[in-house]
């Protein structure tokens, strides 16, 4: 059976959403146990699929991963007797590379499989491989698995990452809160999830020096496993500005709370440039319907810039706004497969290699469409809140991966928007 979401368009919204614990946060900090001695509990966990793939790779290394509610894990990694990463488990889902530099850390010695295609465009992991090797790791690959050993431990090393790579940096920086010796690591991506992972482990006993900026000093423990208290996952920023993105298309006044206004500063300025106006109160966010709405520029890059994982979301907002707007995609080479559905509906966005200039004011009328990758299903919903008549957005457990309670928090701000089988 496939479910699909059924979504009336010429919607008006207005209410609160509670935002959701960040699932790029919470993967890293999953395998960050792989370096604790003792058991470690996450909150505000979000209850989407991916966590639960993650969660089912530790079981079966040998770590015992229960839920103590949807919200809520209890991670104990001290049973761990395997250190093969299979396929099957890889294959649903990239970021089970994280286990990578934990394990290796840890045992000397690990199986990670190959992570498969990304459809939304190459995703090499040969910096995570370069720098563990300059760690003195020793790295094959055979028959699809990276196998990697470092039977006398990981060695300090310096570190520059050729490219911006933020699991890159979550797997080098675990695995040197184990080595021996001080590493230093440049070109560090400073995203949230990234700050998160060095607050944990400084919180745990880590001597890191530069948390929040592009270099980092990481003084390891020579092999000694960790204390790590419990932790609260931060929040998602994305989903954040998705449901902010769902006020603006509408032009209706929405709040969310449980967020974090510091983590989005480029989203929040482009819906003040497109006419929006944004209050903040603590972890409350509201926009405010705009007059006229204005097209926009936006250019994605690493944090704190634009995040790519908003501009299929901003794409479809473009729609409705009095002109052109031009999107400049520089971080994956497929981010643009929602165009094609968008224009299902009736958008006229027209596509020059990474660059979308995306034509307002067309109207827009329901359609069946696809969903093709995480971010890009949420641009579909968005753009069917404001079409004339009812679409049906089909594939959505791609939105299962990333967005918790998708259709109960779009209820709540009044959308009409129902679950369904065929």
């Amino acid at each position: 059976m496939m479910h699909y979401l059924q979504i009336e368009g010429n919607a008006k919204l207005s209410g609160k959403v509670e935002i959701s614990g960040a699932k790029n946060a919470a993967l890293p900090l999953i395998a960050l146990t792989l370096l604790a001695k003792n058991e470690v509990k996450l909150s505000n966990i979000p209850n989407v699929a991916d966590i639960k793939t993650l969660a089912q790779l530790l079981r079966n290394l040998g770590a015992s991963c229960e839920f103590e509610n949807e919200n809520l894990l209890k991670i104990d990694t001290g049973g761990v007797n395997s250190t093969m990463a299979n396929y099957d488990i890889v294959r649903k889902m990239r970021a089970s590379i994280l286990t990578l530099g934990p394990l290796l850390a840890r045992f000397g010695h690990c199986e990670v499989s190959l992570p498969g295609g990304c459809a939304i465009g190459q995703r090499p992991i040969d910096l995570h491989l370069s720098a563990l090797e300059k760690m003195g790791a020793s790295i094959e690959i055979k028959q699809g698995y990276i196998v990697a050993s470092a039977p006398d431990g990981l060695k300090a090393a310096s570190i520059v990452f050729d490219k911006i790579t933020v699991t890159g940096s979550e797997n080098i920086i675990m695995a040197a809160a184990l080595a021996h010796g001080t590493t230093q690591l440049l070109n560090v991506a400073k995203e949230p999830e990234v700050v998160q992972i060095c607050e944990v482990l400084a919180a745990s006993g880590v001597k890191i020096e530069g948390i929040g900026t592009s270099e980092l000093s990481i003084t390891g423990t020579g092999s000694k496993l960790l204390d790590i208290g419990d932790v609260e996952v931060i929040p998602d920023r994305i989903e954040a500005g998705t449901y902010l993105c769902a006020g603006a298309i509408t032009n209706s006044r929405i709040s969310i709370s449980k967020a974090n206004a510091n983590h989005m500063l480029a989203m929040l300025a482009k819906l003040e440039e497109m006419g929006f106006g944004i209050k903040i109160d603590n972890d409350e966010i509201t926009i405010l319907p705009a007059k006229k709405i204005k097209p926009c520029e936006i250019i994605t890059t690493e944090y704190p810039g634009f995040p790519t994982d908003m501009q299929a979301q901003f794409m479809a907002l473009s729609l409705i706004a009095n002109g052109v707007s031009v999107i400049d995609e520089r971080l994956f080479e497929n981010r643009f497969m929602h165009v094609s559905e968008l224009a299902r509906m009736g958008a006229d966005i027209r596509l020059n290699g990474h660059i979308a200039s995306v034509y307002g004011g067309k109207e827009l009328n329901a359609a069946d469409i696809m969903a093709t990758d995480l971010r890009a299903s949420s641009a579909l919903i968005l753009a069917a809140l404001v079409a004339k008549g009812t679409s049906r957005v089909h594939r959505i457990y791609h939105l299962d991966r990333g967005y918790e309670n998708l259709e109960a928090k779009f209820k709540l701000l009044g959308a009409k928007i129902t679950r369904l089988e065929k």
